[in-house]
């Protein structure tokens, strides 16, 4: 019995392969480059831009930003969700909960030398970005735990930093999240997150 199994799930098995390869040679070169550029965006990261109206994508998409303060440099990987209509602050993301600060596995900030925010030096190294949003104030988290899902094994043990920053609100729309590293000095800058209407930045300074 086990005997006939075997032969025929390796039928199958080339039956799909014999299949595909048929399919992928009645294929143009055109549409086979096409495919394969397709799959090749799905495992890519886009750096999102200013934008006010919704897009056709679908989902949280990968995502980074990459900036320089001074000769520190700054690498930001997320998944940025888009508003779609949705109410978003004390809805979609409640308000005074540890929140991912995006989207699927928790953000990560990597910075390639020390730093400073706030009174607090933050050694060179990769940390997970959580945030609590609060209707007039939110806290800043910065966690040695950064590759997690979402803030399922999140645990204030691993806080390296938590500074209180206050949200900005922005006359224009932004329809899915984006972070931005800024630049003000070559001693000083920010981390911004925008989304929706509200801007939250993170002051840097660079230790020298």
């Amino acid at each position: 019995m086990k005997k006939t199994i075997y032969i025929l799930l390796s039928a199958s098995i080339l039956l799909f392969s014999c299949n595909k390869q048929k399919d992928d040679s009645e294929k143009s070169p055109e549409q086979l480059e096409q495919t394969a550029s397709t799959e090749k965006k799905k495992e890519e990261a886009y750096t999102i831009e200013k934008q006010h109206a919704p897009d056709t994508l679908k989902g949280s998409l990968k995502a980074v930003a990459t900036g320089k303060i001074g000769n520190v440099e700054i690498n930001i990987s997320y998944h940025s969700p888009a508003v779609r209509g949705r109410i978003v602050w004390g809805g979609l993301v409640p308000y005074d909960q540890v929140w991912v600060t995006g989207a699927h596995k928790a953000t990560n900030i990597k910075f390639d030398k020390d730093i400073k925010i706030g009174d607090t030096v933050v050694p060179a190294g990769t940390y997970a970005f959580f945030t609590i949003p609060g209707k007039e104030e939110w806290i800043i988290i910065l966690n040695k735990n950064w590759n997690q899902h979402l803030a399922d094994a999140y645990s204030q043990a691993d806080d390296i930093l938590r500074f209180n920053v206050v949200p900005e609100i922005e006359e224009n729309q932004q329809e899915r999240l984006r972070y931005a590293i800024e630049k003000e000095s070559d001693t000083a800058g920010e981390i911004v997150m925008y989304w929706e209407k509200l801007e939250v930045s993170v002051p840097v300074e660079i230790i020298e």
